[in-house]
């Protein structure tokens, strides 16, 4: 009787140490799908800087290390401090311009600009992949997005801190493929980020 008293004893503390244990609710990792369009912007951006859309060497993601996260959050800030934010419209006189900012630039030449002085410091071009999102209004967005072994991240102009692409409020439509800069491809698992924010 005291050996079954202790056998129910012991299931009870299991079970309240499992249920402590949280199941795990999204994916460290975006999923991507098949083979999509690539945007207008971007096209136009490779026709001038071909040497950056072609293939890539994809050895997987990136191995980080304190120094590299380091660099990673600094290096995001920096750029969100000294661009300013304006409209391909303001400084073009029309939309959809991708380019490298030099002093003012909208979403995607920030995230430009990241991608670019990453690589410079010995990133992978196969790690850091032009990504559109939706906004919670459904107005579009674009981020870049580093693909690490702990999972992607996200530098976005509109956040001060690196976060994890499951934390930010976004609905992710599809980003560059890693396997080859000039092709795009789907986000499988992309609204389900969006929903999660919301609840």
């Amino acid at each position: 009787m005291r050996i079954k008293g202790i056998f129910v004893a012991m299931m009870a503390v299991f079970a309240m140490a499992t249920a402590a244990i949280p199941a795990p609710s999204r994916n460290a990792s975006m999923v991507t799908g098949n083979a999509t369009s690539q945007p207008i912007g971007h096209y136009d951006f490779c026709q001038i800087h071909s040497s950056e859309c072609g293939a890539n060497r994809n050895a997987g993601p990136a191995e980080m290390t304190p120094a590299k996260w380091s660099l990673v959050r600094s290096l995001n800030a920096t750029v969100n401090r000294t661009i300013t934010p304006m409209t391909d419209k303001e400084i073009y006189g029309k939309d959809e311009v991708w380019a490298y900012p030099t002093t003012a630039g909208d979403c995607e030449d920030f995230a430009l600009l990241k991608r670019r002085m990453l690589i410079q410091r010995g990133f992978s071009a196969a790690d850091l992949l032009m990504t559109v999102v939706r906004k919670p209004d459904g107005e579009g967005h674009a981020v870049l997005t580093l693909r690490t072994a702990e999972g992607d991240f996200v530098l976005d102009n509109l956040a001060a801190d690196v976060k994890p692409w499951f934390a930010t409020p976004y609905s992710f439509v599809k980003r560059q493929s890693s396997y080859n800069a000039g092709r795009w491809v789907t986000i499988e698992n992309g609204r389900d980020v969006l929903v999660g924010a919301l609840r």
